[in-house]
Parts: C-alpha cells; sequence; structure tokens
C-alpha cells in the first residue's frame, strides 16, 4: 500500500450540490428556489419563531407565573447525605469545599443545610444556610452550624 494510491471506500463520498453554475448543470435559473416569493429572493431572513403567518407556537401557549430575577436559589442538602459523608470520610467538619470535592455540590453553588433523615455523627458544618430543624440537630450531637454569606 502506498500514500498516492489511497482511495475513499466507494460510496462512502458525494459530490456537492453546485448551484447557480449555468443551465448546463441542472441547477442554474432559480438556483434550486423556487419562482418568486421571499424565500426566493436575495437578503431573505425569517423572524425567528416565524412560522409563515400561522400565529407562532410561543403565542399561542397560554403563558402563567412569575420568576423574579433576583430569586436567590439554594442547593439542598439533607442530613442524611452529611451522615454519609462522614461515614464514608471520616469527616468531624463539613465545608462547602468537602461538599464540592465529594460531588454534592458544585463550586458555585449556595448551599443549605435541610433536617431530612438523621444525623448521629459530631460534626462542625459551615453552609450558607440552615433549617431551624438541621441546625438544632446538629448542635444536639455537639457539633456547631456555621453560617457564612
Amino acid at each position: 500500500m502506498k500514500l498516492h494510491t489511497l482511495k475513499p471506500a466507494e460510496g462512502s463520498t458525494k459530490n456537492r450540490k453546485r448551484i447557480g453554475r449555468g443551465q448546463g448543470s441542472g441547477r442554474g435559473g432559480t438556483s434550486t428556489r423556487g419562482h418568486k416569493g421571499a424565500k426566493s429572493r436575495s437578503g431573505y431572513k425569517t423572524k425567528l419563531g416565524f412560522e409563515g403567518g400561522q400565529m407562532p407556537l410561543q403565542r399561542r401557549v397560554p403563558k402563567f407565573g412569575f420568576k423574579p430575577f433576583n430569586r436567590v436559589g439554594f442547593k439542598p442538602v439533607n442530613l442524611d447525605t452529611l451522615q454519609e459523608l462522614a461515614e464514608k470520610h471520616n469527616l468531624d467538619a463539613v465545608t462547602l469545599d468537602t461538599l464540592v470535592a465529594h460531588g454534592v455540590a458544585s463550586k458555585n453553588d449556595r448551599i443549605k443545610i435541610l433536617g431530612g433523615g438523621e444525623l448521629k455523627a459530631k460534626l462542625d458544618v459551615t453552609a450558607h444556610q440552615f433549617s431551624a430543624s438541621a441546625a438544632a440537630a446538629i448542635e444536639k450531637n455537639g457539633g456547631a452550624a456555621n453560617k457564612i454569606d
């Protein structure tokens, strides 16, 4: 085998459709655009979501609700998740870095500790927010709930 003898496999390549190259090519004249109408003209562009005069989907669908643009979202983490982490990795403190390192949260998440599940370990937990039940459960076991901004 030599480089100059290499060819692509049979049927694996196709010739590009060359339009506007004269009548003899079979694609001259209107150059596959058809006769008349906006789409045949040069510089034609549709508006995003335009459906040819039919009422566009975006306007047909009912709208409801409200999403405040300045809402601060939190990533919820339950106490049972903290308990699992503490048992699995022998932790005595849980910080944002710990949660990110173990795949519980991503680095830009704001964390809220919730009271779901049961916590048996003594943990010093650092997070953005705590529910009342979570803070009580952490402090009941002798740990500390440290709130950061």
